[in-house]
């Protein structure tokens, strides 16, 4: 195989294109730990490793004690991103255990099965109301009008976040996402959803309402009947809203030019919507959103002949795992009734995504009733990407209704 050219990838523009399979099929191949040097863009001007196998990426996330969510080392920032935060070590996904099984515990509190399972009716209402209001022969962006629109009411039903305010929320999280990396414009959005969620958490405390967020912020810890603080709430905010309305509407979209570009899946999940269960897991594989994450070594370790010293940034990409050749038949074939699918959309382990069952409930929900509708799609144009390394999806996905 002719070697591919090494993106940049800590440089979001890179991802504009969509994610960079031909470089992660070579890696795979032929340098599965790799070292990715320091480049203009590099967040803190160092340099990264970077894990492109599943079963090395598996191992990694199974070993939090090695890889560490928190800091590592003589790190006094870290967390899951290849930039150093200073919130590493209180905010969920960027704590280790113990401090993470105990905040875990208690925003599990909310995200009960029965509380997501409570939500079907009204998600499914919700996008038939959608539906409803498109004509055939008609065009229109899906991503924005569709894909993002399920998402971003299911997140507000769950942190009771006024339906008015849905799009400003979702426009200053867009905004963020195409932020340069180094710029100062991505922390002002992020700046903005923290400021709106601590008049949420303020009025939440005096005004407990029937949402998942109500339960969260009057939990108690069993130790010593404490609450989470206002930091840990807002942190909790910024990190559900983003994650529960960016990353399921990448899916859908997604999920849905794949059966666009192959219209025989689509006719096939038509005939047997029993295959609904297997489908939404391969959207997922496919899609992919979070398509990376960081851990920090916390002691030497040598891996393929080269050494992890301690205190080393580590990234592992789901993306790449979800199209190993070792672990899938045909990665890059997308199949409706895969079966196993051993995907890591969600992760693994004891950071395994605390949305996992909204976010397949949203996919199911949308596809049933987009197989209802009778409608069928085709491109009304030419697919734009988000241009983020982060979070990979479309931006924009203009399609035709047809019939």
């Amino acid at each position: 195989m002719t070697t591919p050219p090494h993106p940049d990838l800590s440089d979001g523009k890179n991802f504009a294109q969509g994610f960079p399979q031909a470089f992660f099929t070579w890696l795979r191949e032929h340098e599965p730990l790799y070292w990715h040097p320091p480049t203009a863009l590099t967040p803190d001007g160092e340099g990264f490793w970077v894990f492109s196998r599943y079963a090395d990426i598996d191992a990694v996330i199974m070993d939090p004690e090695t890889y560490s969510s928190d800091k590592g080392g003589a790190r006094t920032a870290g967390g899951t991103t290849i930039k150093d935060e200073l919130s590493a070590g209180k905010v969920l996904n960027q704590t280790d255990d113990p401090h993470h099984r105990r905040l875990r515990a208690i925003v599990n509190e909310g995200f009960t099965v029965k509380a997501i399972s409570a939500l079907e009716d009204e998600l499914r209402r919700r996008t038939r109301v959608l539906l409803q209001a498109i004509q055939p022969e008609q065009r229109f962006d899906f991503a924005s009008r569709i894909a993002r629109e399920l998402p971003t009411q299911a997140i507000c039903i769950v942190l009771g976040v006024p339906e008015e305010d849905r799009l400003m929320l979702s426009d200053w999280v867009d905004q963020g996402i195409e932020a340069p990396s180094d710029a100062v414009i991505a922390e002002e959005f992020v700046r903005k959803i923290r400021r709106y969620a601590q008049g949420l958490i303020e009025g939440k405390r005096e005004t407990p309402q029937d949402d998942i967020f109500s339960t969260i912020v009057h939990a108690k810890f069993e130790a010593d009947g404490s609450t989470l603080s206002d930091h840990e709430l807002r942190s909790f905010f910024g990190l559900l809203f983003p994650a529960g309305a960016e990353t399921t509407t990448r899916s859908i979209s997604g999920g849905m030019l794949a059966l666009i570009e192959r219209p025989q899946a689509w006719a096939q999940l038509r005939a047997a919507p029993d295959l609904i269960k297997t489908a939404i897991e391969e959207i997922i594989r496919w899609t992919t959103p979070s398509c990376y994450k960081r851990r920090t070594a916390t002691r030497d370790i040598e891996h393929s002949g080269k050494l992890i010293r301690e205190g080393d940034k580590v990234t592992f990409w789901e993306m790449s795992a979800n199209r190993d050749e070792r672990v899938f038949d045909h990665p890059f074939e997308f199949e409706i009734s895969r079966s196993p699918n051993r995907h890591l959309g969600f992760g693994a382990g004891v950071h395994f995504c605390l949305g996992s069952a909204l976010a397949r409930l949203e996919l199911k929900v949308m596809f049933e009733e987009l197989l209802r509708s009778g409608f069928n799609f085709e491109l009304a144009g030419t697919p734009v990407w988000m241009p983020n390394n982060r979070l990979v999806g479309l931006k924009s996905l203009p399609v035709r209704v047809i019939c």
